[in-house]
C-alpha cells in the first residue's frame, strides 16, 4: 500500500529535493567513474558520490517515514554510519592493495602517478 497521498506538501517537496539531490550526486560520480583514466583515478569519485548521495537519499526517506509516522525514526542512520565507514575503507584496501601490487610487478613509476594527475589538471 502507498502512504504517499498521505505525506503533506512540504514534506513531499522536501523528500524530492533530498532524492534528487541524492540521485544526482551519485550519478556524477558514477560519471567519474567512467571518465577518469587511471585506477587510481577513479576510486576516488564513486566512494564520495556514493557516500554522500547515499546520505541525502537516506535522509529523505528519514524524513518521508517519520512525517508518515508521526514520530521520528531514526533507525535509517545506520545505513548512513555503515555506508560512511565502509566506503571509504574499501576504498582505501582496493588503493593500497592495487599499489601493492603495482610495486611488487614493477608496472607503475609511483612518482610520475603525481605528476599525471597534476598534468591532467
Amino acid at each position: 500500500m502507498i502512504q504517499a497521498p498521505d505525506l503533506p506538501t512540504w514534506a513531499a517537496l522536501m523528500v524530492a529535493f533530498m532524492v534528487l539531490l541524492g540521485a544526482g550526486i551519485t550519478l556524477v560520480g558514477s560519471l567519474g567513474l567512467l571518465k577518469l583514466k587511471t585506477f587510481y583515478e577513479r576510486v576516488h569519485a564513486p566512494t564520495l558520490g556514493t557516500t554522500l548521495g547515499t546520505g541525502f537519499i537516506v535522509l529523505g526517506s528519514m524524513i518521508c517515514f517519520s512525517v508518515i509516522q508521526s514520530r521520528p525514526l531514526v533507525h535509517e542512520l545506520l545505513i548512513i554510519a555503515f555506508v560512511t565507514v565502509t566506503t571509504p575503507i574499501t576504498l582505501m584496501l582496493l588503493a593500497r592493495a592495487a599499489l601493492y601490487r603495482d610495486r611488487t610487478e614493477g608496472n607503475i613509476d609511483i612518482a610520475s602517478l603525481g605528476e599525471t594527475s597534476k598534468r591532467a589538471e
